[in-house]
């Protein structure tokens, strides 16, 4: 990557971190591109260089860090060579994920109200960099190495999705109806049902 490169990423993380800070202290409406600039110090220009609004740079945002914690899932994931069945790859991932959101529950109020399938597909299907494949063509090549196919694999991976996001948010956030910790065996038992009724 050359420095110019380098120097535009800088500029667009900075952004976006600061959009993160001020969403999360001042709520999303109570934020403008002012204080969003101001806090990443740039000018106001800039803004409009890496997004169109405010509702643009919320978008971004959360494919960004819905990035972030799936490629630091996906990574560790990597340095199990023992775990091969998709399945159970699918459900570290997950299990990563989970235990990152319940160190960072600013990540939990940014990500899980917004993380549809629609955004998961068009936002998530971007690759973070050139040296990093877009999570739903990670998703895509795990697939391609599963023991069972699946018929509609991509209405799984949405029942799936929707299933965690709506169970892990209370349970995280509150503790409710129990902590996270209990929570999850019986999720992952609905998740292997959601599997085994998928598969062809």
């Amino acid at each position: 990557m050359s420095k110019i490169e380098t120097n535009k990423e800088q500029k667009r993380n900075s952004l976006l971190d600061s959009a993160f800070t001020l969403f999360i202290e001042n709520g999303f409406n109570k934020t403008s591109i002012a204080d969003i600039v101001k806090k990443a110090g740039v000018a106001k220009g800039t803004f409009y260089l890496y997004f169109k609004d405010k509702y643009d740079i919320r978008n971004h945002l959360i494919s960004h860090k819905a990035n972030q914690v799936f490629q630091t899932a996906y990574t560790e994931l990597r340095k199990h060579k023992e775990i091969e069945d998709f399945e159970e790859q699918v459900l570290f991932i997950i299990d990563n994920i989970l235990d990152q959101f319940a160190q960072n529950h600013n990540l939990v109020l940014l990500i899980s109200k917004h993380l549809s399938w629609g955004f998961f597909k068009d936002f998530l299907s971007v690759a973070p960099s050139k040296d990093t494949p877009a999570i739903f063509t990670i998703y895509e090549t795990m697939l391609a190495h599963a023991s069972h196919t699946y018929r509609t694999p991509d209405l799984m991976m949405y029942m799936i999705l929707e299933l965690v996001s709506g169970t892990s948010y209370n349970t995280i956030l509150y503790e409710q109806p129990v902590p996270l910790d209990q929570i999850k065996k019986p999720l992952y038992e609905v998740i292997r049902g959601i599997f085994s009724q998928y598969r062809e």
